[in-house]
């Protein structure tokens, strides 16, 4: 019960990745916040969450707009009293479309950046105030190996929340907010069964030293460290899990 009487946000809450940061964290006691575009799915998860005996709720939240997250944090004030955790998960994925750099329609693009790039930040200034009035807290962003992969608009975008959980870490230390990123490599959800193929996932497996996709349990388990006070002294890092797909230096 690492995360007992404390409140936190996952944007991108209702599916995937997301859906197993909420659960996990509900489990360990954790007052859970769905902030998801998706309605039915922010729902399921909040509705499941409670029938196990957790505490959630469901505020339908586009990450992209400045009105839509200030509106996620006065409602979790509102609900809970404030935010102490935030897994900044949200992003187009599963159902991105397929274009190089020279020929993604910018229209296209400017839209993938502001809810892939730009959403972490709205949704941290959405809650980092309450953060700060709670004694501190911890945000984690989900980057992805991608980001130094050269893997066209996704990659740059995860790549920039690199600079962005920097940067942040600087500004909100001095708040007692530690700010982190996790950086997973192949993961079997459904979302990445969409956008990899079979033969590109088996050439990608080959390569790597633990030689099988991740679980998402294998990511949880990495968000809640950062999230927790086993990780008090860590802020401005990215930790990549990926089964040693990525080593740099």
């Amino acid at each position: 019960m690492r995360f007992e009487n404390q409140v936190a946000v996952v944007t991108g809450g209702g599916q995937g990745i997301g859906e197993g940061y909420a659960k996990a964290l509900a489990k360990e006691g954790a007052s859970i916040v769905i902030a998801e575009i998706a309605a039915e799915q922010g729902e399921r998860v909040a509705r499941e969450i409670t029938a196990d005996g957790g505490k959630a709720i469901f505020v339908r939240t586009d990450v992209s707009s400045e009105e839509s997250t200030r509106a996620m944090g006065q409602a979790v004030k509102d609900e809970f009293g404030g935010v102490d955790l935030l897994v900044n998960n949200a992003a187009i994925y599963g159902n991105m479309e397929l274009h190089s750099l020279l020929t993604v329609p910018m229209d296209y693009y400017n839209k993938f950046m502001a809810v892939n790039q730009t959403g972490c930040l709205l949704a941290t200034r959405a809650v980092h105030e309450s953060m700060a009035e709670r004694g501190g807290g911890a945000i984690v962003n989900q980057s992805s190996a991608a980001a130094w992969m050269g893997a066209g608009y996704y990659g740059i975008a995860k790549l920039a929340m690199h600079a962005i959980t920097h940067s942040l870490a600087r500004e909100l230390g001095p708040k007692k907010i530690r700010v982190n990123a996790i950086a997973p490599g192949p993961t079997d959800t459904e979302a990445t069964r969409k956008v990899v193929p079979d033969f590109i996932r088996d050439q990608i497996l080959g390569a790597m030293p633990i030689s099988r996709m991740g679980e998402v349990e294998d990511i949880v388990s990495a968000c809640l460290f950062l999230l927790s006070d086993q990780a008090t002294w860590i802020t401005g890092q990215i930790l990549a899990v990926d089964g040693g797909q990525i080593m740099r230096t």
